[in-house]
This record gives C-alpha cells, structure tokens and sequence, in this order.
C-alpha cells in the first residue's frame, strides 16, 4: 500500500453524494476502504463510469436479514472511521448508532455526511445540492442580474461543502484521537460547509464591498478584469486580472485604454458597464486560440475556458498529469502531491459484493457460518 493513510481502515455505508467522493480520495491516498453495499443491488456496480467507486473493497450485506448487522460491527472493531450518508436516524434504526458502535469500538470515528445535518427544522426532508446551497445565500449571488440563477454543477455543494468538509473532520478526529484515544462523531452538512466557504464574501459585505446584487461586486462577473468573454469562434477565455499590474497587462495586450490602471480606476464601479462593453466587442475580433497566442507567457490572468475533451490535451494538464484513463475513463488522478508517500489508483469499480467471501474470512468466520449468511440473504457474493 501506498499513500499517507496507508493503514488506516474505513468502512463506507453505500450511498450517493459527497461521501462516495471523499472515500475515494481517501482510497487514492492509501487508505483501506471497505464499502457494504446492498445485498439487493441497485448500484452501479463494476461499471467503470462509476469513478468515485474506485479503489474499494466490497462486501454485499441485507442488513435486515439476521447476523448481517453484526457482521458490520465485527468490521467495525479493527476500523478507524465509519461513514454513512443516511437520513437522521437510519443508522440507529439499523442497530448501527454512535452509541453501539462506539461499545465495540471506543476509538472509532463515526462521520456522518448529510445535507442539512443531524438536527434542525429540515434535517429529515429531502433535498440535493441545489437545494442545499440556495439558502446560504450563495446561489443567488450566480448568474447574470436579473435572470433567475443558473443550475452550477454540484462540484460547489456536494463536494465542496460537503466532501472536503467532511475530510477535514474525518482527519480531526483522527488526529485529536491520538491525544485522547477516545473516537468521536462527526456531523458533517453540506450547507454548513458551502456556508463556511462564503467566508470571504460575508467579510467583503461586512466592511461594505459587497452588494446583494450580481453583476455589481469584484468576483461576480460585475468587474470587467474578472470575467468570461466570448470570443469570434463561439468559445470563451476567463480573465482575473485583479491586481493593478495585472490589469494593466490585460489592458495592453488587448490594445484599450480605460485611463490609469491604479486601483482606485479600476475600482470605479459607474464605469464598469462600459469597460465590459469594450473588452467584449475587442474578444469578439478574434478566435479564442487567437488570443492564446496574444496572451501567451504573460501576467494578464488569462487562460482558454475548455470543455472536457479539451482540458485532457492541454500542456499544463498533460505534464502535471492531472488526468489518467483508466478502463477507458477519462478521470483524476490523485491529489494532492506527496514527496515520500503518493497516492495511487489501485483499481477501478468492482462488483458490488465482490469481496464478501475474502472478507468475512478475514473476520474469521467458519465456513459453516459463512454458508449460513449467504443462504439465508444476509451476505452476498458477487458472482
């Protein structure tokens, strides 16, 4: 094994969402995780579409059948960290609480990914990301004014709020358990999380450099230096020129002149509509690759917007190699960067089930015990 969580143990609860991501991150990073899934199916299985899947182990269990729960919490005893991404409630209904889990195993992590959180007015209605970001005030700071917002990609709640929030508390815990020995729950909400990353933006409202509307404020599209322009061919290229320097670069290489390039001119937000008028009409004028070249090399803060395909062959990508194909999918390779320890891809989606004989094994169950939960439904072996 390799990575910097080579041994630590984490067991997944199948589901949908932040949690499948974060514990593939996890896996790339050396981790062992051992996903239960359903003995009923239902998932995608070894499809190798299924990239947040890779890197696990599987065992197959109907947790309503008898000896299936407790072949959970014999799992659970050599383990590092649980997580699961039901509703508030399931788990203890399933007989797998905090409380229970923490009897077999007093160091356990139990991290729980939900998008409300474990307790408030909505924390047991049902939503997606969408839902989830719209009432920390984030999604209606998107989109051109005076247009409903447009539908981002769930990178922004589900993975960004939600992930990465629940990694950072997953690794907390882990790290305080040296000190203390002792596991604890993590209640990790996809709108806390995406609430946590407006931080910027709720300082800049707070001294008066934020306004409620878009379109009106530096990173919202409003500025003229940070913005998406179309160019002659139907594509589009990003520029962030924000710094002074910066902009007086972008003013160069596109050939206009707004008067001084200090801060105070460039903050001058009655003149903003103008000035995009006039970068918009000069992008126009040429190909996106165009004015790759103009740009080429220099501080403009300037860069292509690619699509998919296109991001796999740009240079930067390639020798970074930021994207690998595995199984003829294209994804990510793992990140971030380590010097004595990197991550790896070990392997693709597999079969739902497809280690639960190994596994059970493992836990040292006889071989009568083992083709007593396979007979009666609580244990399934991918064929």
């Amino acid at each position: 094994m390799s990575g910097p969580l080579s041994g630590i143990r984490i067991i997944e609860m199948a589901g949908i969402g932040p949690a499948p991501y974060a514990c593939m991150l996890l896996a790339d990073l050396g981790a062992e995780v051992i996903r239960i899934d359903r003995a009923s199916g239902g998932g995608m299985g070894a499809n190798p579409g299924d990239v947040t899947a890779r890197g696990r182990q599987s065992i197959a269990l109907d947790l309503k059948k008898p000896g299936a729960v407790d072949v959970v919490l014999q799992l659970l005893e050599n383990a590092d960290v649980l997580i699961e991404c039901f509703r508030p409630g399931v788990m203890e209904k399933l007989g797998l609480g905090p409380d229970v889990c923490a009897q077999r195993n007093p160091r356990l992590v139990y991290a729980r990914m939900t998008g409300w959180g474990q307790d408030g007015p909505l924390a047991k209605t049902a939503a997606h990301d969408l839902n989830y970001i719209a009432i920390t005030g984030m999604l209606d700071s998107f989109g051109n004014a005076n247009e409903a917002p447009p539908v981002p990609l769930n990178v922004i709640g589900d993975l960004g709020g939600g992930s990465m929030f629940l990694l950072l508390g997953i690794l907390s815990a882990l790290l305080e358990r040296h000190q203390s020995g002792r596991g604890q729950v993590v209640d990790a909400a996809i709108c806390d999380g995406a609430i946590s990353l407006l931080s910027t933006i709720h300082g800049l409202k707070g001294i008066g450099f934020w306004e409620n509307q878009r379109e009106q404020n530096l990173l919202d599209g409003g500025a003229p230096y940070y913005r998406n322009y179309l160019c002659k061919d139907g594509r589009s290229v990003s520029v962030g020129a924000v710094e002074p320097h910066f902009y007086a670069q972008l003013l160069d290489k596109l050939e206009l002149d707004f008067g001084a390039t200090d801060y105070l001119n460039q903050m001058n937000k009655a003149a903003w509509p103008e000035r995009r008028a006039a970068m918009a009409a000069r992008f126009l004028e040429k190909t996106r690759e165009q004015w790759c070249d103009v740009f080429a090399g220099s501080d403009a803060c300037f860069a292509p917007v690619l699509d998919l395909d296109e991001a796999e062959t740009h240079a930067h990508n390639q020798h970074r190699q930021n994207l690998v194909r595995r199984d003829g999918v294209l994804q990510s390779a793992p990140a971030p960067r380590f010097s004595r320890t990197p991550g790896e891809l070990k392997h693709g989606p597999i079969a739902e089930g497809q280690d639960s004989r190994a596994l059970l094994q493992q836990l040292g169950f006889d071989a009568s015990v083992i083709a007593e939960l396979m007979a009666n439904g609580a244990v399934k072996q991918a064929d």
